[in-house]
């Protein structure tokens, strides 16, 4: 038997990593899967408060792994797995890719392989999974072909990730509708 797969999805500082957190909150064992990058505080002090303010919030028990390695680190976690996010997953797969300044159909299919492994291991995990994820589709289209690429690689792991999910929630100002 496994457990659900959730995906949150919504927009910044909507409370979408509250959310994963406390469906988690009851589990016995939970892994914390961080794909962003390791906060700098001297380079970067905003990114850093944000990390800071996201590891008080969790349980001093649960396991927290940095890796953009997210297929092996889900294959590899014992009980619950919680990703946050999705959104620095696909940035760290692009920056190991080294491809933001190349056209997409060029090195498409190298991701895709990465995406597809993230789904397989999404499927097989005996969970619970909880994913999060932005909605970045929602506004402007981007000046620069990263941003572009960003938002549709985004786009398109959001939706392989949603059909491979028993449910997806959207929060939106602190509120959660069941899509």
């Amino acid at each position: 038997m496994t457990g659900p797969r959730t995906l949150i999805t919504g927009g910044v500082r909507s409370g979408k990593s509250r959310l994963a957190e406390d469906l988690l909150a009851g589990s016995p064992v939970v892994t914390y899967l961080a794909p962003g990058p390791v906060p700098d505080r001297a380079a970067d002090p905003e990114w850093a408060d944000r990390i800071d303010a996201h590891r008080a919030r969790r349980p001093a028990d649960w396991l927290t792994v940095e890796t953009a390695e997210l297929a092996t680190a889900i294959t590899a976690a014992p009980g619950a797995v919680l990703i946050d996010c999705l959104g620095t997953w696909v940035s760290a797969i692009v920056d190991q890719l080294g491809t933001w300044d190349q056209p997409l159909a060029r090195w498409q299919p190298e991701f895709d392989q990465q995406v597809d492994g993230l789904v397989e291991s999404w499927l097989a995990a005996p969970g619970p999974l909880v994913a999060v994820t932005n909605e970045v589709g929602w506004s402007v289209v981007p000046e620069h072909r990263s941003g572009r690429t960003f938002r549709d690689l985004l786009g398109l792991v959001n939706q392989r990730i949603a059909a491979a999910s028993d449910d997806v929630l959207l929060v939106v100002a602190g509120r959660v509708l069941r899509l």
